[in-house]
């Protein structure tokens, strides 16, 4: 009977993209955790898995392409770079930009005095950027969960702002 050591002599971290609830994160500590010879914990918080495996069995390539399969991004951690990792510019900006069209779209709904004839246009064309452009996170993800026959948090939160969208 081999030891723990001996069944898992390689280690390697690697940096996840996708990731957004607490079932994407088991997806693939699953996903990979069904290899023959790895051992897998994958971290939401840190978007990072720390893989211990057998690389007589396994190799890199098959690590990622398991986190591939689930529909989600892999590379090694150490090959991630500092702005590779900053990732709060683009959300950032769909949150101003959001925050924007939304308050005179708040104020519009709220304030009878503002409205005017065919105001309800103005508000679709203040809501639709919201909805669609800066909930494209959730929205893409939503349809990459479906394609896995799997719904997670993310096709709650698509569903919904579509579906008081429309």
């Amino acid at each position: 009977m081999s030891t723990t050591a001996e069944r898992y002599e390689a280690r390697v971290d690697l940096a996840l993209e996708g990731m957004t609830c607490a079932a994407c994160a088991t997806r693939i500590e699953r996903r990979l955790n069904k290899l023959e010879g790895v051992d897998a914990s994958v971290n939401l918080a840190t978007e990072q898995a720390a893989v211990r495996y057998n690389a007589a069995r396994v190799a890199v390539d098959d690590l990622l392409g398991a986190v591939e399969a689930a529909g989600y991004h892999a590379r090694l951690a150490e090959d991630v770079t500092a702005a590779d990792d900053d990732r709060s510019k683009p959300l950032r900006s769909r949150l101003l930009v959001s925050a924007a069209l939304t308050i005179p779209l708040a104020a519009l709904a709220m304030i009878p005095p503002l409205r005017f004839e065919g105001w309800e246009w103005l508000a679709f064309a203040l809501a639709t950027p919201v909805v669609l452009w800066a909930g494209y996170g959730f929205h893409r993800a939503a349809l990459l969960n479906a394609r896995h026959l799997s719904a997670t948090m993310d096709t709650l939160i698509s569903i919904g702002t579509l579906a008081a969208a429309l």
